[in-house]
């Protein structure tokens, strides 16, 4: 296939040289002020608002349960009127005085933790059909019941066993209620750069009550580590149902138990990497886990050491994402490569069939010698961070536009995390918060995400291993920025503001205010400049991903726009589903209607996961939030 005709887009703004930034901005009080001072502020370019495809939801209705009684919450959907109130049924008994125009949940005190509920829009003056009924969380959180694969034993006689690992969600069969999607990974998965043998990587599709819809095996020529499979979830074709996307190989058992490619095939060498062999794409369906199309992966393997080593640990670097391309219907991300070369392809699935819109390659001619190879983190950002209505791809220290051209780069090489967000609402447009891992270059830095030109930045002199972004801390306007090697929370504007948080890794909205929370291994803390305080501890949870300690999944996939948090229990059998018991006077459209925090969830999973964003401002003293155009199907 060949890629789409593009036609010459002009050259994006020229950056400020890191030479000129590091001799004008360094770290602290002054670093923000000379920041501030120093910026031009671009114009956005403006766009007419184009509705894009979001899901078709319920009210996504929940009851969690506390000794005082039960907090009711629900979706304020994109689609339902400015003005829509609501009515909360215990039974058939009305339990609010007079109908709901300010939130979106209702503490019904005294209520038993078994007691029945129902939401009805009020629309006009109408009350509309009942919703759904509540799914109850008694001891404040819902168990999904699930069933780890068999263990086994590698060719060098290795046993291993399963373990629940990254989770997405999208409504698998189209009734309105978001599923899961669950990654099994072996107890001996492996980093790209560890040699070994691992076991198969596993993906189930689990419905809310523990269904389980289908299972996949990728089987034994897709090695299992965090770096190797990113599977996307979201309806890219538009009928109502989300579709499941991940690179395939030989062997590949889809959820009917239809094989890809060669069954027999063993492509694994005696260090048990897989670089030799067919690589594959492929959309599975979202009900059954059929495979409904598959191609060749885009970029092929080649030859291995052109990644940046010969034993096949730069080579097999992969991320994936999903970006409105067009500013109307989902696109598949799938890339290659971040610390040399690196390649992205986005696909379109359209009436059962792929088709590849374009190919960005850091050695094409159009390309090479401009800064982008070596820019990639260990994760993606999907956002529309020049304003014309389409996505692009924030991809490290360098941004790809909508139809595939190179947007921008900083040149500042490659790291673990990256936030994209309105981090500073007193500037137009969307911000950048990025940590570096050479120890050469800024440890972290914050960028205007339209043209990567340099806010502020902290000192050099450390692998940064962690870096967050977001508004925990009232006190200060806009979000704070924090990582690993820096030594203090910074403003918006990189001020230091004292005491960091006492963790680098996770956000979560949690309790009443839009200040956001931390979310570190299996707790939940609120940040304050002399201590945090502990808001959940998860009980008979695991985290995730060793020291990334994350959960399986954590964003607004039910009840109002707060988070809920999902890990897996320690003993593998369940996903237990955490959602906050605290009211809130705050009433925010369900941010799965936000398409960039809708593909952030879809992101989460890929690599070194982070937390998602929506693309206008959450926190203290928020301006009404804004509600999003959109479709359904």
């Amino acid at each position: 296939m060949t890629d789409a005709h593009r036609s010459p887009r002009p050259a994006p703004p020229p950056l400020r040289g890191r030479g000129r930034s590091r001799s004008r901005l360094t770290c602290g009080v002054t670093a923000a002020a000379l920041a501030v001072s120093a910026l031009v502020v671009l114009p956005r370019t403006a766009h007419a608002a184009t509705a894009r495809q979001v899901e078709r939801l319920d009210r996504g209705l929940t009851s969690t349960h506390t000794g005082s009684g039960n907090l009711v919450s629900w979706r304020w959907l994109a689609t339902d009127p400015d003005q829509v109130a609501f009515n909360v049924y215990r039974g058939a008994t009305r339990v609010n005085s007079s109908p709901l125009t300010t939130s979106t949940n209702y503490f019904d005190t005294g209520a038993s933790d078994s007691a029945d509920y129902t939401v009805r829009a009020v629309i006009g003056g109408v009350e509309q059909p009942a919703s759904e009924a509540a799914l109850k969380f008694r001891s404040g959180y819902l168990d999904v019941p699930i069933s780890p694969p068999a263990g086994g034993t590698t060719p060098d006689g290795v046993a291993y066993t399963y373990e629940a690992n990254d989770a997405s969600t999208g409504d698998l069969d189209g009734d309105g209620r978001l599923d899961l999607v669950l990654k099994w990974q072996p107890t001996n998965a492996k980093d790209n750069s560890q040699s070994g043998y691992t076991g198969n990587t596993i993906v189930d599709g689990i419905r809310l009550d523990g269904t389980r819809l289908w299972r996949i095996d990728l089987g034994r020529n897709i090695r299992s580590g965090a770096h190797y499979t990113q599977f996307q979830v979201y309806d890219y074709d538009g009928d109502g149902r989300a579709e499941v996307a991940m690179k395939t190989a030989d062997g590949t058992r889809d959820g009917t138990g239809a094989v890809i490619g060669d069954s027999a095939a063993d492509h694994r060498n005696t260090s048990g990497y897989v670089l030799s062999g067919p690589e594959f794409l492929t959309m599975f369906h979202g009900q059954t886990g059929r495979a409904m199309g598959t191609v060749d992966y885009v970029p092929a393997r080649g030859t291995v050491s052109s990644w940046g080593d010969s034993y096949g640990n730069r080579v097999d670097r992969f991320l994936a994402g999903t970006a409105y391309l067009d500013g109307a219907r989902p696109s598949l991300i799938m890339a290659r490569g971040y610390y040399t070369r690196t390649v992205v392809a986005a696909w379109d699935w359209r009436n059962g069939r792929f088709t590849r819109r374009w190919t960005f390659d850091t050695s094409s001619s159009t390309n090479v010698g401009k800064g982008y190879d070596g820019q990639g983190n260990h994760s993606l950002s999907i956002a529309d961070v020049d304003a014309d209505g389409k996505d692009e791809i924030v991809y490290g220290a360098m941004t790809v536009d909508d139809d595939g051209a190179g947007l921008w780069t900083t040149k500042l090489g490659h790291g673990d995390a990256g936030h994209v967000g309105d981090l500073d609402p007193s500037r137009p447009g969307l911000e950048y918060f990025k940590v570096s891992e050479d120890k050469s270059r800024p440890g972290s830095w914050m960028a205007d995400a339209r043209t990567g030109q340099i806010l502020w930045q902290t000192a050099s002199g450390a692998d940064n291993g962690r870096g967050v972004a977001g508004d925990v801390y009232a006190g200060s306007p806009g979000a704070e920025a924090w990582s690993a090697s820096d030594t203090t929370l910074r403003s918006a504007a990189g001020a230091s503001l004292g005491r960091e948080p006492s963790s680098v890794n996770f956000l979560s909205w949690w309790d009443g205010d839009p200040v956001r929370e931390l979310l570190d291994g299996t707790r939940v803390d609120k940040y304050g400049p002399s201590g945090d305080t502990r808001l959940l501890t998860g009980s008979g949870v695991s985290s995730n991903n060793t020291t990334k300690a994350t959960p399986a999944l954590s964003g607004d996939i039910l009840g109002d726009w707060r988070e809920e948090v999902v890990w897996r229990t320690s003993d593998n059998t369940a996903l237990r589903i955490y959602s906050t018991p605290h009211p809130t006077t705050t009433r925010i459209t369900t941010l799965l209607h936000d398409t960039q925090y809708r593909t952030a969830l879809a992101w989460q999973n890929t690599a070194y996961n982070q937390p998602p964003h929506p693309s206008f401002f959450i926190g203290a003293a928020m301006p009404a939030a804004p509600r999003p155009a959109v479709f359904t199907p």
